[in-house]
């Protein structure tokens, strides 16, 4: 088992702090992995076996049906003395009302509790109504380009095939684990990724038109790092001679989003230090989501360099945004408390070196600004902006 240090550290933190820990993301991400890793680190801490209580809630686990009320009692029937227990519950959206019964174990027992959940069902409106304050929410997204190093080590591959392979394959840790071929790993993804349709998505929210939801999600994921708006998937679908209103277009992105497949990116207005409500960017929780659907094409790589920066950004707590400052964008601008970074990003900086930096020199504050590119010899500062090659940017604690 590889360790992710990230997560482990984020749990640390909260460790025996009395708040329910949230690991979200999309399904295969390693949430699973994540809880088994702290356990063997409850352990190795010196906690009882008998008072770490691991659970998993998936269809395949458990054939009756569970309420909150039976959940919250198969948990109490483990717990047969008063010394703290850890709950590790895994996949707990599968069972409804399971807010109840956590919150109940919360107040009731000693106990320190870690839930996962891969869709809607973990983050519905019942979750603010038993847990307000009393959660803390950690993302779980695909692999960093570290930690894919990591899962690689004993590859032997130097660190520029690897990055063209991070590039090309995604991070999903099961793809990352084994040495498939890239036909291979597509298969997995696509599985991966007809599971969330199936079972986070159409069936949940009774989606008849499974052909027609498909065509949007394709919309979607053609266009990965282009603003576009839901009247704008409408026209298009209308010029293939198919109809869906702007509502269900909305709901679509929403449950997608839900879903952690998608994630919403909005402009940020850099005069009037405002979120912007239109023209968003949506980019996929993995760019090997974009090529088990689409297939790789090398033209396509210029807008998941974005996808790969935008959720490096996230993974170190940054709020990300698209920066509009006047008639120029920037790629992201990203805010951290009273911390900002500007961020553009392009494949070879030489071709597109006035733009890209332009855009960034126009910005007239002093927060560090970067051009992030796959040129290798391009690395240097000027005029103040930082030009990083990929692999440093994602690797170094700039």
């Amino acid at each position: 088992m590889i360790l992710r240090p990230y997560y482990m550290k984020a749990l640390k933190t909260w460790r025996n702090v009395p708040l329910v820990k949230i690991l979200a993301g999309i399904r295969r991400c390693g949430k699973s992995t994540i809880l088994e890793m702290l356990r063997e680190d409850l352990l190795q801490s010196g906690v009882d076996a008998d008072h770490i209580i691991r659970l998993r809630y998936t269809s395949e686990e458990f054939t009756d049906a569970l309420t909150d009320r039976t959940m919250y009692q198969q948990i109490k029937n483990h717990m047969v003395d008063d010394g703290c227990y850890y709950l590790l519950l895994d996949e707990v959206q599968e069972i409804d009302g399971w807010e109840k019964a956590v919150n109940s174990l919360l107040e009731d027992s000693n106990t320190d509790i870690y839930v996962t959940g891969s869709n809607s069902r973990l983050m519905s409106s019942e979750l603010s109504t038993y847990l307000t304050g009393r959660y803390i929410s950690i993302p779980v997204y695909p692999l960093s380009f570290s930690e894919y190093l990591d899962f690689k080590s004993q590859s032997g591959l130097p660190s520029k095939e690897l990055l063209n392979d991070y590039i090309r394959l995604g991070g999903f840790p099961v793809t990352a684990l084994g040495n498939f071929d890239e036909h291979t790993v597509y298969q997995i993804v696509e599985g991966i990724y007809h599971s969330v349709v199936t079972n986070d998505i159409t069936r949940r929210h009774r989606i008849t038109n499974y052909d027609l939801f498909n065509r949007v999600v394709r919309y979607i994921v053609e266009n990965v790092g282009k603003t576009f708006s839901a009247n704008a998937i409408v026209k298009f679908l209308k010029s293939e001679g198919r109809s869906l209103s702007v509502e269900t277009v909305y709901n679509y992105l929403d449950w997608l989003e839900k879903a952690f497949v998608i994630y919403r990116c909005q402009r940020y207005d850099l005069r009037g230090k405002s979120v912007l409500k239109t023209q968003e960017k949506f980019y996929l929780a993995d760019a090997s989501l974009k090529y088990c659907i689409l297939g790789f094409n090398p033209k396509s790589i210029a807008a998941m360099l974005e996808n790969i920066v935008y959720f490096e950004l996230r993974r170190r707590g940054y709020d990300v945004y698209i920066g509009k400052n006047e008639t120029r964008e920037i790629d992201f601008v990203a805010i951290q408390r009273d911390e900002r970074i500007y961020v553009q990003v392009c494949r070879q900086l030489p071709e597109e070196s006035d733009r890209e930096l332009a855009n960034l020199l126009e910005i007239r504050d002093h927060y560090p600004k970067y051009a992030v590119t796959l040129d290798e010899l391009a690395a240097g500062n000027i005029n103040g902006v930082r030009i990083l090659y990929l692999a440093d940017f994602l690797l170094e604690a700039w």
